[in-house]
């Protein structure tokens, strides 16, 4: 007798860094600087943060062409630049409380970062969710990390997740794009430093400024949209 399929169940797709830890431009301070460890004085900070939400050597050939021979080298000391910056990742106000709501509300929550599957080790106790956290997609997952949908895409498939019951939360342009193209419905928070106008171009179909802004509209957000069914 063949075991029954588990129903898919409605959930959310949480980006991180931006999104629930305030680290966009720790982020940003540590990609400059590795770019001017290894001779490329002429990436601005600027440039590097309208690249912030592309993984790693995603975002090297981003900025430096498709060609560069120094991605592993920058990638490299961008983390050597990163990890004493760690420490004073915070994540932002009403995190843990916006979890468990969608946690409450029958909804599976997953983190879904460009990130590698070792930064859940340090991403974690800092978002402070552990006890309602289903699970993580990374991009050691996937061939292709964000802006592709494939880790969207992964993190449905992977977690038994209803597509049509699913929305995904992020706060870069390349956050939703990756949703757009994966078929799924995304809120878009400004909190990581992308202006509204700019997330509403990109197609995001719901804009907050942080995540207490997202909790204090939830019940009449998509994520409580689906929730209810």
């Amino acid at each position: 007798m063949t075991a029954a399929t588990p129903t898919p169940r409605p959930g959310v797709l949480l980006d991180v860094d931006g999104t629930l830890l305030d680290t966009n431009y720790l982020q940003v301070l540590a990609w400059w600087q590795a770019f001017r460890d290894t001779g490329h004085d002429e990436v601005s900070m600027a440039d590097c943060h309208r690249a912030i939400g592309i993984a790693s050597a995603e975002l090297v050939a981003h900025l430096l062409g498709d060609d560069a021979d120094d991605v592993d080298e920058v990638v490299e000391a961008k983390e050597r630049r990163y990890e004493p910056l760690r420490e004073l990742v915070v994540a932002f106000p009403g995190v843990d409380d916006l979890l468990a709501a969608c946690r409450d509300r029958g909804l599976a929550v997953v983190l879904a970062t460009s990130g590698q599957q070792s930064d859940l080790e340090w991403m974690t106790p800092a978002i402070g969710g552990e006890d309602v956290v289903d699970g993580a997609t990374t991009s050691a997952d996937v061939a292709s990390a964000k802006p592709a949908p494939d880790l969207l895409q992964t993190a449905v498939a992977d977690h038994g997740l209803d597509p049509q019951r699913t929305v995904a939360v992020g706060d870069t342009i390349w956050d939703v794009r990756a949703a757009r193209d994966a078929g799924l419905p995304c809120i878009a928070l400004t909190c990581g430093g992308i202006s509204r106008a700019e997330l509403v171009e990109a197609g995001a179909d719901e804009v907050y400024d942080d995540p207490a802004d997202l909790l204090g509209h939830l019940e009449d957000s998509l994520v409580g949209k689906v929730a209810r069914g």
